[in-house]
């Protein structure tokens, strides 16, 4: 059956953020060089801002000064009172949100991009916050089957052999690149992110331009739940991430497989009932929050054909 097109308006103002968590350098880096000079993001009928989100983190080089940026967007927080009282990243939230939002309004950003980088073995990828949503996920499909096609002919150092697309209603939509350590610029990283930008912003330009884009299957990967380092009754963690599974984000992890070595030599086994996908493996910045890495499922979506309204 022939379904019409949705329809979206035009996405005249895009927002690249920078710096959320002030030790992923490529972002930092970038929206930088952007501010400086934005020719790069420029495309026709599009106002494109570079935006460093989290200046004193990123001036300590460290992921936040108070508490977490990234986590600081909550109707509590976006509503709370005193502003001098407040946490660093909580007022940074606030202002953030009367510049580009808020969120759902008329005067909101149309599209934001924000950026970050990983310790773990992620490659590139694109994290959405609803199935539903089919202009984000028209446009992840667009970047990952042209960014595929063109890595090698057009950018040599382009790094990554794969763009993943995470589903996941509790992480804000953005772009994960990596492996690069906290407060390491690694140049084909760097170069990584920006390609996947330079082909959002012409996916961008084409949808308001009236390119209708028909519809597609995507093959995503939706977050189930995060696994913990196994602990002593007082909370210290008495195991580390398996060889056999470091390094492994995106490869199937199946029940018996190792999981995790414990200090004094013991393999821990993968109990689960059924093949998993680990991501976010070792990730150096989850140690705080408990989270060792978190497990995923493939599913395939089916995205509606798009154009402009």
């Amino acid at each position: 059956n022939f379904s019409p097109p949705a329809r979206f308006d035009e996405a005249r103002r895009v927002a690249i953020f920078g710096g959320t968590h002030g030790n992923e350098m490529s972002g930092v880096t970038l929206v930088n060089l952007w501010v400086k000079n934005g020719s790069e993001i420029q495309r026709k009928m599009v106002d494109t801002k570079p935006f460093i989100t989290n200046p004193r983190a990123v001036e300590k080089c460290t992921r936040y000064v108070d508490t977490d940026l990234n986590r600081a967007f909550t109707p509590e927080n976006l509503s709370a009172l005193g502003e001098g009282d407040l946490p660093y990243e909580v007022q940074r939230a606030q202002e953030i949100n009367r510049i580009f939002g808020p969120k759902g309004s008329p005067e909101a950003y149309d599209v934001i991009f924000d950026l970050h980088n990983t310790t773990s073995n992620m490659g590139c990828t694109l994290i959405l916050e609803s199935s539903k949503d089919y202009f984000n996920l028209q446009m992840m499909n667009y970047i990952k089957v042209t960014a595929l096609r063109s890595n090698t002919e057009y950018y040599p150092r382009f790094s990554c052999k794969s763009v993943n697309i995470v589903l996941c209603d509790w992480f804000i939509a953005g772009l994960e690149v990596g492996p690069q350590p906290q407060g390491v610029l690694r140049s084909n990283i760097f170069e990584a992110m920006r390609v996947i930008l330079k082909h959002a912003l012409d996916f961008i330009e084409l949808f308001n331009e009236g390119v209708e884009f028909p519809t597609c299957t995507v093959e995503v990967f939706r977050v189930l739940e995060r696994i913990d380092y196994p602990r002593d009754a007082n909370g210290n963690i008495i195991a580390m991430v398996h060889p056999n599974l470091q390094d492994g984000d995106w490869e199937p992890l199946n029940p018996g497989d190792p999981m995790f070595l414990t200090f004094d030599g013991k393999t821990l086994h993968y109990q689960g009932s059924g093949t998993i996908y680990p991501t976010f493996i070792n990730e150096a910045a989850y140690y705080e929050k408990q989270q060792a890495f978190v497990t995923t499922r493939r599913e395939t979506l089916v995205a509606s054909a798009i154009r402009k309204a």
